[in-house]
């Protein structure tokens, strides 16, 4: 990139954080929000090169540049276009995909259930999501032969997501009595609901042969090393079909935080709502389960991060929280295949250390509003 180039973009992002800061001290923000997405839009393309830029090979960097840009096409070796193409691209485009679902499910179970609390992962979605996986991983043709016949390869997320939607099903019929939903309740539940489905998947490791073991390895703490493009045919279309039907929940969400008889009384089918909100939850968590494993703490931190600065409208909550989610997690890979190179530490362990302390401080902000 040309010194003067560099330049003027560093000038530009300069000016967009003076904005934000201008509009966050004005209390704008509607307008502090706008500005948001657009900052996080320049943010999650400059981490999804540099993700596609760094790693434990030295690729070199001025190359991949000008393959980027498409100004020489045959700037990469061989082996720099295997490196590239095949390990480091189909990585970042799944790391954002997942990023995305998680924090935006995040977004959705808070405002669906009116608790800062709710998470696929803290409240056994993704348990039961990977249940549904290793089900069919383990029991394999035998026992879900025309599964495998009717969907191939898409077998595996449609299996998560059937585990993902009966938890959470479950979940809120346990949590829900009388219209209202219970803090107490929902994080009980959850953690019944996470021990027993985590119970039948030790069992099911149990049942597994050596292969089947090498298959599940991955499933306990998280991981974007095994991405492809396979991986990511099979998962993109649930995931960005999940992430385009949320922008039309958002008016919905926004009125349902007042309750659900005066959202009712604003016009929103509420019902439906629920019932699309959950469906849609299910499928994004189901499909990223399926393709990353289990990646914690995603779907709390982002909302939380991004209402503190822009509040709790959904109608740039849902974007912003898209965009700092595939960011959070493709940051979160870098750390983690670069820390302890050429070794890889799993990603699980990374979004571990960041969310479990922003978690704690949660509660411990919020312990006498929540009844906690």
């Amino acid at each position: 990139m040309p010194r003067s180039e560099a330049l003027g973009r560093g000038m530009r992002l300069t000016g967009l954080a003076a904005d934000i800061r201008n509009e966050w001290r004005a209390g704008n923000r509607s307008r502090l929000a706008r500005l948001l997405v657009v900052a996080l839009v320049v943010i999650a393309i400059a981490t999804f090169v540099g993700s596609i830029m760094t790693g434990a090979a030295d690729a070199s960097l001025a190359n991949v540049w000008r393959w980027l840009i498409g100004e020489a096409d045959q700037a990469l070796s061989i082996r720099d276009r295997i490196i590239i193409l095949d390990i480091r691209l189909p990585r970042a485009v799944l790391g954002m995909l997942v990023g995305a679902s998680l924090a935006v499910s995040g977004v959705v179970m808070q405002g669906l259930f009116r608790n800062p609390l709710a998470d696929p992962g803290l409240v056994g979605v993704s348990s039961g999501a990977s249940l549904g996986a290793v089900l069919l991983i383990v029991l394999g043709t035998a026992t879900f032969g025309p599964l495998f016949a009717l969907f191939g390869f898409y077998a595996l997320p449609v299996a998560a997501f059937f585990g993902g939607l009966v938890t959470t099903l479950l979940l809120y019929r346990i949590a829900t009595r009388g219209g209202r939903t219970s803090i107490a309740t929902l994080l009980l539940a959850g953690i019944a609901l996470g021990a027993l489905t985590g119970a039948v998947t030790g069992v099911l490791v149990f049942m597994a042969d050596d292969k089947q073991l090498r298959d599940l390895t991955f499933w306990g703490l998280g991981s974007l090393a095994g991405a492809n493009w396979t991986k990511i045919l099979a998962a993109a279309p649930i995931i960005l079909l999940s992430l385009a039907v949320t922008p039309f929940l958002a008016r919905g969400l926004n009125a349902i935080t007042l309750g659900e008889a005066a959202a009712f009384h604003m016009g929103i089918p509420v019902q439906r709502l629920k019932n699309v909100a959950i469906v849609s939850v299910a499928a994004a968590t189901g499909a990223s389960v399926a393709v990353s494993g289990g990646i914690g703490f995603v779907g709390i931190v982002v909302p939380h991060l991004l209402r503190l600065v822009i509040g709790p409208d959904h109608r740039y909550l849902l974007p912003a929280s898209a965009l700092l989610g595939g960011t959070l997690l493709i940051l979160a890979d870098m750390i983690a295949r670069t820390i302890v190179s050429p070794a890889e530490l799993p990603i699980g362990i990374v979004t571990a250390f960041i969310g479990a302390p922003f978690f704690l401080w949660i509660l411990l902000r919020g312990r006498s509003n929540m009844g906690l």
